[in-house]
């Protein structure tokens, strides 16, 4: 099962590399993890995605609710929540008359165009496999979730 953890944490060095530790040590691959500070100057939020056995994912949450680093952790997975994540994609725009409404081409010129689709994980999914049908995509750069509790 997909797991979306939010975790606020204190913006330390190796604060990350800590928590992370804690998921890799158990044999769980992170499969997307966003970081960045947040409005106060001393605290980051993480937001990471792990697939895997719900009990042992709950085990590793409590663990984490222990390490000095955490200020809070939710699994935001079964409750509201918004997630978005940012996809900036380049690719061959010769004779494409390519339109998508929710993306915004940021470079256009010569053989190619970059441009920058953000949404839910399985929108951004949609908006490759559709781009995909319609150009050749050369480079592709995910962002990661961002989450919080609604």
């Amino acid at each position: 099962m997909r797991h979306l953890i939010s975790i606020l944490l204190q913006n330390e060095a190796g604060a990350l590399a800590r928590v992370a530790g804690l998921f890799a040590a158990r044999g769980y691959n992170i499969e997307s993890l966003t970081v960045a500070a947040t409005g106060d100057e001393e605290a980051s939020r993480l937001s990471l995605v792990v697939y895997g056995d719900d009990a042992v994912v709950e085990q590793i949450v409590k663990q984490s609710r222990k390490l000095v680093d955490v200020i809070t952790i939710e699994e935001l997975t079964t409750r509201e929540h918004v997630e978005r994540e940012l996809v900036v994609v380049r690719f061959a725009a010769s004779g494409l008359a390519w339109a998508n409404s929710h993306a915004r081409v940021l470079t256009s010129g010569g053989d190619h165009c970059v441009a920058e689709f953000s949404g839910h994980a399985d929108d951004v999914d949609d908006f490759l496999a559709q781009l995909a049908t319609q150009a050749t995509v050369h480079d592709v750069a995910r962002s990661g979730l961002a989450a919080l509790a609604s």
